[in-house]
């Protein structure tokens, strides 16, 4: 393993509580300049990485982050890519999860890392999470084998000493710096006193084929939980919406819901309008098995996929990404009983 002077490492700013610092007159959080925010960790001057910036102007709010703005990372990072060994995205935490997701299928055989992170603090703060989150966040994109491979080639968020797949990980916290955890999928790897990397873990692509970019989603997709006493006039609107293709159906434990004829008849309906119709458990931990109980067998039978043990992000993403590939139904879904990149 190896991290040298040639290693070449693009920094991109979208936003988010790292760079942000307090308004005087408001308290608000707001956003400051790129430069000021390199400015405050002299550290990276030690990094035997070149590193290079590039910024969203303005910077954006991650609760504004949409699949436009993943489209316009999904071409900054494929058009550098000859260029770096490897890519940091500063992004805000609450839809962090969201993107590494939609990332990591639009980004096919990616052979680079693509590390994710943020802060909890803005990091000119003194107790400040930032600064480490950013300092290892480059070391592991930096990271290779001596024969010139990165260790980490696939998407991932790094977030208080762990390392996790993008595509398995939730934010779990809004106040505790260990925001993130990949609940379904170990750490890829761990950063104390020394950065140990779980090799078995990580992703291995195709070294011999280039990264293939795909940057059209299609976002006629939506998500609902199940609960008890869910109305059938609100369940069935969300079903007729026009140009729906898809639902994420957030069902109970390991995917069950309610035997409600009503609803039973409304999924198989869904089915033969062509909408796919996804089963993703309500739980952070566990998988969806729907011949465990009877209701998760009925729902089969009315043409429900099992989502087995994806995260909403990666399910709606995932759902958005083979939207925008094929048009045809039966395709998409056997595509979401598939793992397509170690997202289930």
């Amino acid at each position: 393993m190896e991290t040298n002077a040639t290693s070449k490492v693009l920094l991109v700013y979208t936003g988010g509580t790292i760079g942000m610092h307090h308004n005087l007159k408001t308290g608000a959080l707001e956003p400051f300049d790129f430069e000021h925010l390199l400015s405050r960790v002299p550290e990276l001057t030690q990094l035997p990485t070149d590193i290079s910036t590039y910024q969203f102007n303005p910077p954006i709010d991650s609760s504004d982050m949409s699949p436009k703005l993943w489209t316009d990372l999904a071409h900054i990072i494929s058009d550098r890519y000859d260029q770096f060994d490897g890519f940091v995205v500063l992004h805000g935490t609450d839809t962090m999860a969201y993107t590494a997701s939609a990332l990591s299928f639009m980004l096919q055989n990616l052979t680079k890392p693509v590390i994710l992170t943020g802060s909890q603090l803005p990091i000119g703060q003194l107790r400040t999470d930032g600064k480490e989150n950013l300092i290892t966040s480059i070391e592991i994109a930096a990271a290779r084998h001596p024969d010139g491979r990165a260790i980490v080639p696939e998407v991932c968020i790094y977030f208080s000493g762990h390392l996790m797949r993008g595509n398995r990980t939730t934010k779990q916290s809004a106040d505790e710096f260990n925001a993130f955890e990949s609940f379904n999928y170990p750490h890829l790897a761990d950063a104390g006193v020394q950065i140990i990397y779980h090799e078995d873990r990580i992703h291995q692509p195709d070294f011999s084929r280039p990264m293939e970019p795909h940057f059209r989603l299609d976002t006629n997709v939506v998500i609902f939980s199940l609960f008890p006493g869910v109305r059938e006039d609100l369940i069935r609107h969300i079903i007729a919406t026009p140009g729906l293709r898809s639902i994420v159906m957030r069902t109970f434990g390991s995917g069950n819901a309610p035997q409600s004829p009503w609803l039973l008849q409304a999924l198989r309906q869904a089915t033969r309008q062509g909408k796919v119709v996804v089963n993703v458990s309500q739980c952070m931990q566990g998988c969806v098995e729907m011949s465990r109980y009877d209701t998760g067998r009925q729902l089969k039978e009315a043409g429900v996929v099992g989502g087995r043990n994806s995260t909403v992000e990666a399910a709606v993403t995932k759902l958005m990404y083979l939207q925008g590939k094929y048009d045809d139904a039966d395709t998409v879904r056997r595509l979401m009983g598939q793992s397509i990149c170690g997202e289930m």
